[in-house]
């Protein structure tokens, strides 16, 4: 692979490019390609000159820029196709009818020009084998017979004018070498745009990894810190529902001291009820509807005079009670006597 020259891709300079990898050797330089397209612009004057120097196409045509070269290092077609006319070669479009007509194999040539925009590049037959020696790749890629049809045909497909080329190419050493032996390519060229950007992330994968490494130990501080940070504020959560939980509790057990004091209430104003309706219905009903309203205080004091009205009422019935029982006492000893009376007589 050493012998084979390839030039690499410098400004825009492609067609010069595809022109020496094609030759294998540094046969043009921009300065020679130049001065083909300025010779094709005289060329193309004076055939525009024939139809009159004062007509307004030939004005016109002066007015417009080279559509040879540019400044950027461009060159057309014709330019190629001049310079190639010096050792003998000519193009033919690949899929002309005439070309087309011929039916030949591809791997039966001997190289190919492809074009696609201002870009142009080499396919060319090194002694049995085909090298894409493309100027934006790193190195010349090995295409195998199979595959050289595919690769023309993608291509093609892809907007790509290629262009056959016919006559006798210089010889060259790669030409030589590759002819009693062949080459084995273990890994493919990159574009070189690709190689630039590894090469960059590559560095820049390094730089970082040394920075990773200088602040290593600040950045396990900075995570002890947030983890420390994240447990306080789950402490201060659990807090915050266990203090809820608690003000719960509390709240449903006064409500249920609430719920008790008011049933207690309620039995005793319902007692209250009950006795004052022996003695009249009317004034227990408006009394049952006043203690509905009483205080805690009012209910207190009534309810004490009502068990002060009870025991009185208790100690007064207790002579009354006495009372009665002497009565009954004597009136049973004299029914007692006229019983025995009775039953004394014949």
């Amino acid at each position: 692979m050493d012998s084979i020259f390839h030039e690499k891709q410098e400004g825009s300079l492609c067609a010069q490019h595809c022109l020496n990898n094609l030759l294998q050797g540094e046969y043009f330089t921009p300065v020679d390609l130049s001065s083909i397209a300025q010779q094709l612009d005289e060329e193309e004057r004076i055939r525009m000159a024939e139809g009159g120097v004062g007509s307004e196409e030939y004005r016109t045509f002066l007015q417009q820029p080279s559509g040879n070269m540019d400044d950027s290092g461009f060159f057309s077609i014709q330019v190629i196709s001049n310079a190639l006319r010096v050792w003998g070669l000519e193009l033919i479009l690949f899929n002309s009818r005439e070309y087309q007509s011929l039916m030949i194999n591809p791997i039966d040539e001997k190289a190919f020009i492809c074009n696609y925009k201002e870009h142009w590049f080499t396919i060319r037959k090194l002694g049995q084998q085909w090298f894409n020696l493309n100027s934006l790749l790193t190195g010349p890629e090995l295409i195998s017979d199979t595959y050289l049809a595919l690769f023309l045909a993608q291509l093609q497909q892809e907007g790509y004018s290629i262009f056959v080329i016919r006559g006798n190419l210089p010889e060259c050493e790669a030409e030589q070498i590759l002819a009693f032996m062949r080459v084995h390519q273990q890994q493919r060229p990159r574009l070189i745009g690709e190689e630039e950007g590894q090469t960059s992330s590559g560095s820049r994968s390094v730089a970082l990894g040394q920075n990773e490494m200088g602040v290593g130990v600040e950045e396990d501080v900075v995570d002890e810190d947030e983890e420390l940070k994240r447990a306080l504020a789950l402490s201060r959560q659990d807090i915050d529902v266990e203090d809820e939980e608690a003000d719960l509790r509390r709240a449903i057990q006064m409500s249920m001291q609430g719920a008790v004091m008011s049933n207690t209430s309620s039995e005793h104003q319902t007692g209250k009820v009950q006795s004052s309706q022996t003695a009249s219905s009317a004034v227990g009903s408006q009394r049952e509807g006043q203690s509905e309203t009483l205080t805690a205080e009012e209910l207190r004091k009534k309810r004490q005079a009502y068990f002060d009205r009870q025991q009185q009422q208790v100690q007064s019935n207790i002579p009354q009670q006495q009372e009665t029982k002497l009565s009954d006492g004597s009136a049973s000893e004299t029914l007692v006597t006229k019983q025995d009376e009775q039953h004394k007589q014949p």
